[in-house]
């Protein structure tokens, strides 16, 4: 760890109070040119230190960029490690963590950005990506699985979201199967997975998980094409929540249940969430565009429909698009 990194640790453990030169030289064992060195380093990093009159450095209680230091904190002691690589923009994380498989042959990761320039969704979609707003993250994973079961990655993460976010807002997401997160009628969060496989024995060597979350709301708002359904997860309220501790629980809720993923447990809560049961979608599979009525979840996180003769089919992931929007009209 840098000495920029070591200072940047003890002032987020101490957010909003002011630590002295001294303390910080004694603690970290480095001298006071060199604590003040890091200090302009993370000011030219966009940090909001301000020095106090003999009390020393203080970082704001509202600071929210982006930073391993501020998300350790949170996270499950058996997650403290895990290796961070976080940039102030990037075309896509999960293209970022493509690089980063290739060139480090890294175990399992978490790759985070301020900016997206070329957010990627599902089937080729744009993810709006405005910096310091949202929450653009990609956790490289190594499972054991099939590729029949890498469905389970992102009913799991969908339901690992959700959690999170009702546990430090208490608001209720609600999920569109597959992958789309939505809160009072708006889409907020999309989830898109990708992975490697080994064709000879039909396993996945890694899964990149990318996660899209808007966290607040940009400043200039959404693009015109996007405001009748875009939302975000916070306005004003809440301004003690920061992004790092979101992030910590995210991946904390996902943790647990990727540990025990191949039970399928947490079907149950995927179900729960999911609000297009009983409600009429038109999809597309292949050429042919269907109309038909979500029932149900199956074991590899399908979407059970019943269709207009009365027939039941289920859906995979990858395989259909549901074509009918959802939103606030239509969500009730």
């Amino acid at each position: 760890m840098t000495t920029k990194q070591r200072v940047l640790a003890f002032l987020e453990k101490n957010k909003g109070s002011a630590v002295s030169g001294q303390e910080l030289a004694d603690t970290l064992q480095i001298s006071r040119t060199s604590i003040w060195k890091a200090i302009n380093l993370l000011k030219e990093d966009g940090y909001a230190i301000e020095a106090v009159p003999n009390k020393g450095y203080c970082l704001s209680a509202t600071s929210d960029l982006l930073s391993a230091e501020a998300i350790r904190p949170f996270l499950l002691p058996e997650l403290k490690e895990r290796p961070f690589h976080i940039l102030k923009t990037t075309e896509s994380t999960n293209n970022e963590a493509k690089k980063i498989i290739v060139d480090q042959a890294t175990t399992e990761a978490i790759v985070l950005s301020e900016e997206q320039t070329k957010g990627k969704g599902r089937l080729g979609r744009f993810f709006y990506s405005p910096p310091q707003t949202g929450i653009y993250m990609s956790l490289i994973l190594k499972p054991h699985l099939t590729t029949m079961d890498a469905t389970l990655i992102t009913t799991a993460a969908a339901v690992a979201v959700c959690l999170a976010i009702e546990k430090v807002t208490k608001k209720k997401p609600q999920i569109k199967w597959v992958n789309d997160l939505y809160l009072d009628g708006y889409k907020i969060s999309g989830i898109l997975t990708e992975a490697v496989t080994n064709f000879e024995n039909g396993t996945i060597e890694t899964i990149i998980l990318g996660i899209g979350l808007n966290f607040r709301m940009p400043l200039e708002g959404f693009p015109a094409e996007l405001q009748s359904i875009a939302g975000s997860l916070l306005s004003s309220e809440n301004p003690e929540l920061t992004r790092n501790e979101l992030i910590a629980e995210i991946v904390n809720q996902f943790h647990h249940i990727y540990q025990e993923i191949e039970n399928r447990e947490y079907l149950e809560a995927y179900k729960e969430r999911c609000f297009v049961f009983g409600k009429k979608i038109n999809f597309k599979q292949g050429k042919q565009e269907f109309e038909a009525v979500p029932i149900d979840i199956d074991q590899q996180g399908g979407l059970i429909v019943k269709m207009k003769n009365g027939e039941h089919r289920t859906l995979s992931y990858g395989e259909i698009t549901i074509k009918r929007p959802f939103n606030k009209e239509n969500l009730k």
